[in-house]
C-alpha cells in the first residue's frame, strides 16, 4: 500500500474493548496512522464515512456487528468512494465476516490492512444497499425478536433458542417471484436473498453465494405440510437438508410481489413492503478480504 493511513468507525458498545484497543495500538506501532471515531446514535456511521472521505482517508475500517458493517459499506458505495473497506467484526452473529473468512480476533482482522482490496458486489433494494443478505418470513422474525441480553449471554446460539420458542408464531407468506428465466409463486416460510451466505447467527440460506459474480442468490423455503420438520432443518443449519426443501436461483435481479405485505430484515435493518425489486450492484465497493475467501470466485 502506498499510504498506511486508515480511519476506524467503531460501534459505541465496543469503545472499551481491550482487544480492539490493543490491536489498534499494535498496528500503530507497525507504522499505520490509524484514527478512531466512535458511534453514539443512528446516522453516526454514515456521517463519519462522509468525514473520513472528505479528509482523504484511503481506507475505512468498520468495527461492529453486521448492521454497522452494512451502514459503513452502504455509505461508502453511495458516495461512489474510491476508498477501500476493512471489516472488524465485533457483533454477535458476524454472519458476513464468518462466511468471508474474516477473523473474529481483532488483531488478525486488522492484518487485512496489508491485504490488497478487491471489488465486490452489493445488493440493492428500495434505494437501500446491503452487504450480506435480506431475509424474510420466519428467519427474519427470529433475528428481530432475539433479545440483546440473550445474545450477550449465548452469542449466536441465542438465535437458535429464540427460534425453538417461536414455533407457535409461524405462518406462511404468499409471494410472486420473477427474474430472468425464473418465476415462482406460492406460500413460503422463509426467504433469503444473498450477497453473502448466512444470516440470523449462522443459518446458511445461500451456500453458493459469491460477492464478485454480479448475481444475487435466491433461496425460497416453500410452506410444507411438515412445518416443524422444515423449521428444524432451518434452525439446525443443515445445508443438505435445506437444499432438499428449497427453491434456489442465481439472478442479477428479482422482483417480489406480496399482496399481504412482506417483512424483511436487511442486515439488521427492517424493511416492509408489498412489492420490491432486488438488484445486484456489481463491483460496488473495494473490500480487503482474506486470500482464498470462500465468497470470492476462482478468478479473484
Amino acid at each position: 500500500m502506498s499510504e498506511r493511513k486508515a480511519l476506524l468507525i467503531l460501534h459505541g458498545k465496543q469503545a472499551l474493548n481491550e482487544d480492539v484497543r490493543a490491536a489498534v495500538q499494535a498496528r500503530r506501532d507497525e507504522g499505520w496512522e490509524l484514527a478512531v471515531r466512535v458511534t453514539w446514535e443512528g446516522g453516526d456511521a454514515q456521517r463519519l464515512v462522509g468525514e473520513a472521505l472528505a479528509a482523504g482517508y484511503p481506507t475505512i475500517i468498520a468495527g461492529g456487528g453486521d448492521g454497522t458493517l452494512r451502514d459503513v459499506a452502504e455509505a461508502m458505495a453511495l458516495a461512489d468512494a474510491d476508498a477501500s473497506l476493512v471489516l472488524l467484526p465485533l457483533g454477535t452473529a458476524n454472519d458476513f465476516a464468518r462466511a468471508a473468512g474474516v477473523s473474529l480476533v481483532p488483531l488478525e482482522a486488522l492484518a487485512l490492512l496489508d491485504q490488497a482490496a478487491t471489488p465486490i458486489d452489493l445488493g440493492e433494494v428500495d434505494g437501500q444497499l446491503f452487504l450480506n443478505m435480506a431475509t424474510g418470513g420466519f428467519g427474519s422474525k427470529i433475528t428481530v425478536n432475539t433479545s440483546e441480553e440473550l445474545k450477550r449471554v449465548l452469542g449466536g446460539a441465542a438465535y437458535f433458542l429464540t427460534g425453538l420458542t417461536r414455533f407457535s408464531d409461524v405462518h406462511a407468506a404468499f409471494g410472486r417471484f420473477k427474474g430472468p428465466d425464473f418465476t415462482w409463486e406460492g406460500d413460503f416460510l422463509a426467504l433469503g436473498i444473498g450477497n453473502g451466505r448466512q444470516a440470523g447467527g449462522g443459518h446458511v440460506l445461500c451456500p453458493q453465494a459469491r460477492v464478485n459474480d454480479g448475481l444475487l442468490d435466491i433461496c425460497i423455503i416453500p410452506a410444507p405440510q411438515d412445518v416443524v420438520g422444515t423449521l428444524g432443518t432451518l434452525l439446525s443449519g443443515g445445508i443438505l437438508g435445506l437444499e432438499s426443501v428449497s427453491i434456489n436461483a442465481r439472478l442479477p435481479w428479482v422482483e417480489i410481489e406480496a399482496p399481504e405485505g412482506l417483512d424483511l430484515n436487511l442486515d439488521g435493518e427492517p424493511l416492509e413492503s408489498t412489492a420490491l425489486r432486488f438488484n445486484a450492484r456489481p463491483a460496488a465497493l473495494r473490500v480487503h478480504l482474506p486470500p482464498g475467501s470462500p465468497l470470492l470466485g476462482m478468478d479473484a
